[in-house]
């Protein structure tokens, strides 16, 4: 039984004492915010249209758009579980994100929504990615560059696709994820038992020929790790006029083509004392390379010894703006991933179908998308390069009192919020009028 009131120790001569008639109280308050985000870009009501709603429409309760709300919109504030939302459901705040006045969907009708998902599904939400993506510019790019990466996933027990993978050392799912500077194009999920490069070739291809289809005049760059090296892919490249950027490991032709200029970077080394690095642009051919390409080497020499690197371009350029410029810009990628990973949730793939998983990959894709999308109007402000997770902190994860009747719903913020400015134009910049 819940008491009518609690009593703690005093502050000086004053009783503390609090009990819960404060009304519905929400600790997500700035959903309200992507909810005006999202019926800008109408994610989330795009979404609801690739998946098939067998349901009888008389006895539908919860309509799957307001579903895939919830989903997206719970990811987005830091609820990363189906679990989540038995309680999740009844919160005001959450209610009136969705568009909704009532209870919204348990964790069993939410999970059955998740079973329903088929490749066909997967397909359609990575297209509306993509028209996403071409939406988000006035007009065609000069240049685009397409970065391709792999992360690992943990599986939970005996899930379908389960391999062991040496390099992670456990058992895990490894998706790929494409982006396009902070656009994230691609989220698909792997198994692990294949190079990093699988179907990164098909995936690049369908890709370009959908860009191409708005954009024919823009330059397309393809860049990846050593992982992503393979000689068929960057033939196909030649062929098809994408240029690319990918790294390559290093063997005993390449180290032979540079060896003049690492030993002049050594005898700096020994000379200065200090770490030296330097890049050598060089022509080479593999055995199973129809052409000779350009490689560049980024030559290191430090206290651990020699540490070169070697990267394979198709255009001839300067190495330092090749390599450090270029090819070194792909690690902010990884800055993307760990939004996904780490503050989304995309490793939450515990389910028992593959598809289901598949589709909680993307649910947090899109939630990192709303997250874009509300950045775009940060610009110039302190928020504009922070993370998924502090944006949540600051701008999501806001107290209020919820007091609802038939004529409006009021939303009533602590007087002591910080960020009260900040708020209060995004509101101005998101809702018209």
């Amino acid at each position: 039984m819940v008491p009518e009131k609690l009593t703690f120790s005093p502050l000086s001569r004053r009783q503390i004492e609090a009990d819960f008639s404060g009304g519905h109280i929400t600790s997500d308050a700035g959903l309200l915010l992507l909810r005006e985000v999202d019926n800008q870009h109408q994610l989330t009501q795009r979404l609801a249209t690739v998946l098939d709603d067998a349901r009888n429409p008389v006895l539908v309760r919860h309509k799957l758009q307001t579903m895939i709300r919830q989903r997206v919109f719970g990811v987005a504030a830091g609820y990363e579980d189906l679990n989540d939302h038995e309680t999740l459901r009844a919160d005001q705040a959450l209610q009136t994100a969705t568009g909704e006045a009532a209870i919204l969907a348990g964790k069993s009708t939410l999970c059955r929504m998740e079973q329903r998902v088929d490749r066909q599904a997967v397909v359609k939400a990575h297209e509306l990615m993509w028209h996403h993506f071409i939406e988000q510019h006035d007009a065609p790019p000069k240049e685009i560059v397409l970065d391709f990466d792999g992360t690992d996933v943990p599986v939970h027990g005996d899930q379908p696709g389960k391999f062991f993978n040496a390099y992670y050392d456990h058992h895990c799912y490894f998706p790929l994820y494409v982006f396009c500077g902070r656009h994230l194009l691609v989220s698909y999920l792997r198994t692990s038992n294949r190079s990093d490069s699988r179907h990164s070739w098909a995936i690049l291809a369908l890709l370009v020929k959908f860009i191409r289809q708005y954009w024919p005049d823009t330059r397309i760059v393809f860049r990846g790790d050593s992982g992503f090296y393979r000689p068929r892919l960057l033939s196909w490249c030649d062929r098809n006029n994408v240029d690319y950027l990918v790294g390559i490991s290093k063997n005993s032709r390449l180290l032979k083509e540079v060896d003049v200029p690492s030993m002049l970077v050594r005898k700096a080394h020994n000379e200065l004392g200090e770490k030296v690095s330097a890049t050598y642009r060089f022509q080479y051919q593999a055995r199973t390379w129809k052409h000779p390409r350009w490689v560049i080497a980024r030559l290191e020499e430090g206290e651990l010894g020699a540490n070169p690197r070697f990267i394979i371009s198709s255009r001839y350029d300067d190495g330092v703006k090749l390599y450090y410029e270029q090819y070194c810009a792909r690690g902010d990628m990884e800055n993307r991933i760990k939004d996904q990973q780490l503050c989304l949730f995309a490793d939450r793939t515990s389910s028992t179908r593959w598809w289901t998983n598949q589709w909680r990959l993307l649910l947090s894709g899109f939630a990192y998308t709303l997250f874009e999308r509300l950045r775009a109007h940060l610009k110039k402000t302190p928020f504009e390069r922070m993370s998924a997770s502090n944006l949540r902190l600051k701008l999501i994860k806001v107290g209020a009192v919820i007091i609802r009747n038939t004529r409006r719903i009021r939303v009533l913020m602590s007087d002591a919020y910080p960020y009260k400015d900040e708020l209060s134009d995004l509101v101005r910049q998101l809702v018209p009028g």
